[in-house]
């Protein structure tokens, strides 16, 4: 890569935060202009050394970047290619990191920008958001998939894809059809599949809230994403529509195939279904980052007597370990243990079996 370059980015909140701290680390003697629409990250990422430059507006200051990343919601990164398609330098290269690629690809070509632009998305995330919780190692050994335009030059493409290995992710050069495919099938629909199978609860439930109250452990982990963003997830599902209507439709299919094998009392096709899916599941590459945001558990059998929550509790602040949340399992049919300690990563995760171990506690993690 070259020596010195500029970047801009547009939104730093969690994402564009964590890969402008990246170059930062990686590329020190590298320039950064960042603007964000509230002013307390701006600040932020001054003050920390991340950006050299902070501005209140998108303006003529990012006439010098040679690569600016649009880093806000799907939706105003098409409005934020508007006002810089008259800003930028005839060789600067735009990206962004959306998780939906077909519109801003679509909006690219009517602006005449296609040799400018180069789609990006890093598949990482966190249940927490802003630049506050931004790091430099967030999309560190995570997939990051790369869709070029057909216009832009080959030298370019290869310069942005060593700036994304350069910062510890893994590039995949994808096109943007396919792309929003993958992205509608692995994430976009497991979203609203959780989202509908909890109101299905909700909805059938009796007064007494049985199923409510019975619904711990494995259900909440199955269903763990459903507690997201209603706005971001609307503005997602309904730029990528198409591809996750035509996903959801195979997937109704399928679940029509089981309503039958259970009507009929196919015993074959349920064990056939679950043989399948184990196998398939079981191969497939367990990574840090993806576009779910993971959750890690450790389970611990404890005598329930006064004080023994706050035992564990006082052991891993003692040792630093931070706990995400903590509580009895009481519906125990999947679960390994009592009490369940969540985490926010798999470190910490780890470092509390080490020390619970270490004072005779019986443990178990999953992920």
């Amino acid at each position: 890569m070259r020596e010195h370059i500029t970047f801009g980015f547009v939104g730093i909140g969690l994402i564009g935060g964590s890969v402008a701290k990246a170059l930062r680390r990686v590329y020190p003697s590298c320039k950064i202009i960042v603007y964000n629409r509230s002013a307390e990250p701006r600040v932020m990422a001054i003050n920390d050394g991340t950006a050299n430059v902070a501005v209140p507006q998108v303006d003529e200051t990012f006439n010098e970047c040679d690569y600016i990343f649009l880093c806000t919601p799907v939706e105003k990164n098409v409005e934020y290619l508007k006002i810089l398609k008259d800003i930028i330098k005839d060789d600067c290269i735009i990206t962004d990191v959306g998780s939906v690629k077909g519109n801003i690809h679509r909006a690219v070509k009517e602006l005449g920008l296609e040799k400018n632009f180069i789609g990006g998305h890093p598949m990482a995330g966190s249940e927490k958001t802003s630049y506050t919780y931004a790091n430099d190692r967030l999309v560190e050994n995570a997939y990051y998939a790369i869709t070029p335009t057909d216009a832009v030059s080959k030298e370019r493409v290869e310069e942005f894809t060593e700036i994304v290995q350069g910062i510890g992710a893994i590039p995949i050069n994808i096109s943007y059809e396919e792309h929003d495919k993958v992205v509608a099938t692995i994430s976009h629909l497991p979203h609203l599949i959780a989202a509908s199978l909890v109101n299905l609860v909700k909805h059938n439930d009796s007064k007494n809230e049985y199923m409510k109250t019975m619904a711990a452990g494995g259900f909440k982990d199955i269903t763990r994403i459903a507690s997201s963003s209603p706005e971001m997830w609307e503005q997602i599902c309904m730029t990528n529509n198409t591809n996750i209507s035509d996903m959801l439709q195979k997937y109704v299919d399928s679940l029509l195939e089981i309503k039958e094998d259970l009507d009929q009392h196919k015993g074959q096709g349920i064990f056939d279904l679950i043989s399948e899916s184990r196998d398939y599941r079981d191969s497939i590459e367990d990574r840090n980052n993806s576009l779910i945001s993971r959750s890690y558990n450790v389970y611990c059998n404890i005598i329930d007597e006064s004080g023994a929550i706050a035992t564990i509790a006082t052991i891993l602040a003692t040792n630093g370990v931070s706990i995400k949340n903590i509580g009895i399992i009481h519906n125990r049919e999947f679960e390994d243990g009592v009490l369940k300690i969540s985490f926010y990563d798999e470190t910490s995760a780890d470092k509390a079996v080490e020390q619970l171990e270490r004072h005779r506690y019986n443990v178990i993690k999953r992920k």
